[in-house]
């Protein structure tokens, strides 16, 4: 699916992409962890590599300095997806460190995952994620 910013939104807000993650993929950081997970989702739903990459910690283990090749994979995983719905089961919201476990509806099968993600620097980012 590639981004337009009329679509609703991918994330399951019941909003308009424009009004909901848009802002997020075009600089704003999310106020937490739970903003951060579901703008991810929509990036990956989007295409939207570059802020994968760019909200990505460096302790995570797809977290690699060859920023072409990594953009390169994630595109290839997006294009081969359908992404068809994400729900959130559970958000532990903190300061430093929140957990969220969602469910993403793929057309490979769904994913089941509890992710932890860090503040750090002023931003939040993607630590790391159990399948569950």
């Amino acid at each position: 699916m590639k981004s337009s910013i009329n679509i609703q939104c991918p994330c399951g807000s019941n909003q308009k992409y424009k009004k909901c993650c848009m802002p997020y993929h075009k600089g704003a950081a999310p106020k937490n962890a739970l903003l951060l997970m579901k703008s991810r989702y929509c990036a990956y739903a989007t295409q939207n590599s570059n802020y994968i990459i760019k909200t990505t910690h460096k302790n995570n283990d797809d977290f690699t300095e060859d920023k072409a090749k990594w953009n390169k994979s994630i595109k290839a995983f997006c294009t081969q997806t359908e992404f068809l719905g994400l729900e959130i089961i559970k958000a532990d919201l903190n300061d430093d460190i929140s957990y969220v476990t969602f469910k993403a509806k793929l057309s490979t099968g769904d994913i089941l995952e509890k992710s932890r993600f860090v503040f750090e620097d002023g931003v939040w980012l993607y630590e790391s994620g159990d399948m569950l």
